[in-house]
């Protein structure tokens, strides 16, 4: 079986013999970023998968920031870039979930903190502690967290 970052590397290789500039300019920033995350500490070592898929979901996070500054700079050729740099990224993450699969989740650990006495807006921690470890990597940490507050205001 081959790792996240060897199918990374290979995809790099396919990307340059395709002359794919978005991708493979992508998939290399990436493995600067796994690289940099391995020599990073007091000593280096190989990142395991879920690791480097947290990298990845860094780096992702990052392109739609800047793809929403640059679309508010009015730079659309820019945030057009990044949001493709973005969706090249998404392939190597796990599919995220939909709304209604976050809302439901949600719905269960509110319901949780309030059988463990936690009510209002004071009950967030104990229900994002809760929630986190079942979305960890399928929801942004943002969206998870205003579903939270929504639930708990209503």
């Amino acid at each position: 079986m081959t790792t996240l970052k060897a199918k990374l590397k290979e995809d790099l290789t396919a990307a340059i013999r395709a002359r794919d500039e978005l991708r493979s300019s992508t998939l290399r920033l990436t493995l600067t970023a796994v690289t940099k995350e391995e020599v990073a500490g007091t000593t280096a070592r190989e990142l395991s998968d879920d690791e480097v898929r947290q990298v990845i979901a860094r780096e992702a996070k990052k392109r739609r920031e800047a793809a929403d500054a640059f679309a508010q700079g009015g730079r659309a050729e820019s945030a057009e870039r990044e949001t493709a740099e973005g969706v090249v990224l998404a392939e190597y993450l796990p599919k995220q979930l939909s709304d209604d699969e976050l809302r439901e989740i949600v719905t269960q650990a509110v319901a949780e903190a309030r059988a463990a006495g936690a009510e209002g807006p004071r009950a967030m921690g104990q229900v994002m502690k809760i929630v986190n470890p079942k979305v960890a990597g399928l929801a942004e940490g943002g969206r998870v967290a205003a579903l939270v507050k929504q639930q708990l205001a209503g």
